[in-house]
């Protein structure tokens, strides 16, 4: 070897590299702002408002209007009727939708069930339709009921004629699901009954199928149709909400299972949850509460154009304060009325926040925006 060989290793050129570092750096500080948990439910949220104008299914983005009195949709039946009564006359929710569920369950029957459903068909000569519509009156003694809803897959002949129903539910796991819930009961009854009238048949059977969340494995349950259950249950059931939305009368908070209350989108204005409201009609927005979720909060102002912001929620969404204006503070004791933008309640860590002018006084009254009523 020569000795005059250079195995000099070169030097980096260290200011390229810090140049280098810097700019990498300041694109990813960028990146992590942008990639945020907020941001990214905005997208999603447009995305699927999106999605739902082109599919011809705008009505999945959120109707505003308020449902006849007298018309029901199968999945609700049975169900608690406050919930229901809330829902139907567009109280404002104060949970964000379960997008993930609902996500989960529309694939799990795209991607598993239709596939599944279809090899079975095909051995028998039949097919596989999508879903199936039903729109059907029936006669009460609260008058006539309208009951309007889609089913899931259904198998059906070459005339495309209902054989055999099939309603799919998703749960996080089915260890311990020894029988189907009655409101699912309900619904594919509704089902069954409408598809008899609409094409001239008896559908007198439908299943039920559970799938898991968690390792994709599947319960079923065949649903004989029961002329009592309709009769007594179902339609007393309807016949019943029929009244309390004609007499715009309250109904009792009385629900099929314990656990609705803990998911229900209503829970702090019916009086379940951990504020001080209870028995709130469906009209207005919860004086102090802040936990409506944005989507819902601008559905509901959407919905009721004389309605406007809180002042508690103003300060939680101060972008929507311009565009559908706020309510004043009110004390409870003095009656003094404030601007929302005079008294910071974020400074109170939850509490209500305190009238100025009455504390020099004795106890001082606490701020709040106007009652629903007065809403």
């Amino acid at each position: 070897m020569s000795e005059d060989t250079d195995h000099t290793t070169p030097s980096p050129v260290i200011n390229d590299l810090d140049s280098s570092t810097s700019s990498v750096s300041f694109e990813a500080d960028e990146l992590l702002q942008a990639f945020s948990g907020e941001r990214f439910g905005e997208w999603y949220r447009e995305r699927k408002y999106r999605q739902n104008i082109e599919n011809g299914t705008p009505y999945f983005n959120g109707s505003t209007s308020i449902s006849d009195p007298e018309r029901h949709t199968p999945s609700q039946l049975l169900q608690c009727h406050r919930k229901i009564f809330y829902q139907r006359l567009k109280a404002p929710q104060e949970k964000p939708d379960p997008s993930g569920i609902f996500w989960f369950g529309s694939q799990f029957e795209e991607e598993f069930m239709m596939p599944y459903l279809r090899d079975i068909a095909s051995q028998e000569d039949a097919y596989v339709s999508n879903s199936l519509w039903v729109d059907y009156t029936i006669d009460t003694d609260a008058g006539e009921i309208q009951i309007k809803g889609e089913t899931d897959p259904a198998i059906v002949n070459d005339d495309a004629e209902p054989l055999f129903l099939f309603e799919i539910k998703t749960k996080r796991t089915i260890e311990g699901v020894t029988e189907p819930n009655r409101h699912h009961i309900a619904q594919v009854h509704a089902y069954m009954v409408g598809l008899s009238k609409k094409y001239e048949i008896a559908i007198d059977q439908a299943v039920i199928v559970y799938g898991s969340r968690t390792n994709l494995s599947i319960k079923s349950f065949i649903i004989d149709f029961d002329t009592e259950f309709w009769e007594e249950v179902v339609l007393n059931w309807a016949k019943t909400h029929t009244e309390y939305r004609l007499q715009d009368e309250l109904p009792p908070s009385s629900p099929e299972y314990g656990w609705e209350c803990q998911f229900c989108s209503y829970q702090e204005r019916c009086g379940k949850g951990s504020k001080e409201y209870k028995n709130s009609g469906s009209a207005g927005l919860l004086p102090s509460y802040s936990g409506y979720p944005r989507e819902k909060l601008v559905l509901y102002l959407k919905s009721n154009p004389d309605s406007k912001l809180t002042p508690t929620l103003a300060w939680k969404f101060p972008n929507l304060a311009e565009k559908y204006g706020v309510y004043d503070w009110s004390c409870s004791r003095c009656r003094k009325m404030y601007t929302w933008k005079e008294i910071d309640p974020r400074q109170k860590n939850g509490r209500r926040p305190t009238c100025p002018e009455c504390s020099f006084v004795g106890p001082p009254g606490q701020l709040a925006g106007p009652s629903t009523a007065e809403q």
